[in-house]
């Protein structure tokens, strides 16, 4: 049977089927295209999500209340702890890095 006759044939079959004709065998996916979307069940994977302390401080904030969290209390109290024996974070650098290095070579460069 001729090559030209069999892709006929396939071409054919695929299109009864509703399948792609793909004759030189490519990877396109179609696999993975076909499956149904995930979505949804990704979205519903994750509980929904339900309202913080820090959401009722904002709403009576407004209002003049004040509220106390004692978990936030806690912890900038741990802070200030680690600070005093010299565990808290760095200070932020005031300079870029390598900074004068390049202005340096830049006079430099222009001086001759």
């Amino acid at each position: 049977m001729a090559t030209s006759r069999i892709l006929d044939l396939v071409k054919t079959q695929c299109r009864i089927f509703s399948l792609n004709f793909n004759p030189q065998r490519l990877r396109l996916g179609n696999k993975v295209l076909r499956q149904r979307l995930r979505g949804p069940a990704l979205a519903a994977w994750y509980p929904k999500q339900t309202v913080s302390f820090q959401d009722l401080q904002n709403t009576y904030k407004p209002l003049g209340l004040t509220t106390f969290d004692e978990a936030e209390d806690d912890r900038e109290e741990a802070i200030q702890i680690a600070k005093l024996r010299g565990k808290g974070r760095p200070k932020k650098k005031r300079t870029a890095a390598g900074k004068f290095l390049y202005t340096e070579w830049f006079h430099a460069s222009i001086k001759i």
